[in-house]
């Protein structure tokens, strides 16, 4: 069962890129969230309970991952990309509801964006998220990609606010 938490539902061992395939459950819960209508309460909380079960599983099974995969930070390992997208993906109903009527291709071009953002700086890794992969436990597992996700918000959002997008 602990398989199945830290590879998000077996995501981790799809090829190629597990990173991406793990970051699609929590930019597909906004994204649907949104498209059935949900409030920017919801999809927000939603994204919030999503981060904390990922974040407790990533420390708390951080050991296990290490003994059932060989190594620190395995590819199959995906959880911590299931908490750095939710932070990753925060953004997206707080700007469909600032900026009007919820329609398709806003919410798909943010919730986009997002995805696009977190995949790219997790990827780079700029500082301190390699540094931090160096930390014991779960904790360098998951911090690198919180952090990730914490830049991809605010490129999002910075993004977002300063430049007129059309639709938006």
């Amino acid at each position: 069962m602990r398989t199945v938490f830290l590879t998000a539902g077996g995501l981790g061992f799809m090829r190629p890129a597990p990173g991406t395939w793990g970051s699609l459950p929590s930019a597909g819960l906004v994204w649907l969230l949104l498209l059935l209508g949900a409030s920017d309460t919801v999809a927000l909380s939603a994204l919030a309970l999503t981060l904390a079960m990922a974040c407790i599983t990533c420390v708390m099974f951080g050991n296990y991952a290490e003994q059932r995969f060989g190594r620190k930070d395995a590819s199959e390992v995906v959880i911590d990309e299931v908490a750095g997208q939710a932070i990753a993906s925060a953004p997206v109903p707080i700007l469909i509801a600032a900026t009007g009527p919820e329609n398709f291709w806003a919410i798909s071009v943010l919730t986009g964006a997002s995805f696009v953002l977190f995949r790219l700086l997790d990827i780079v890794k700029p500082p301190p998220a390699r540094q931090l992969e160096g930390l014991p436990l779960g904790w360098g597992v998951l911090l690198d990609d919180l952090f990730a996700g914490l830049y991809a918000a605010i490129i999002l959002w910075v993004g977002v606010v300063s430049i007129p997008w059309p639709g938006l």
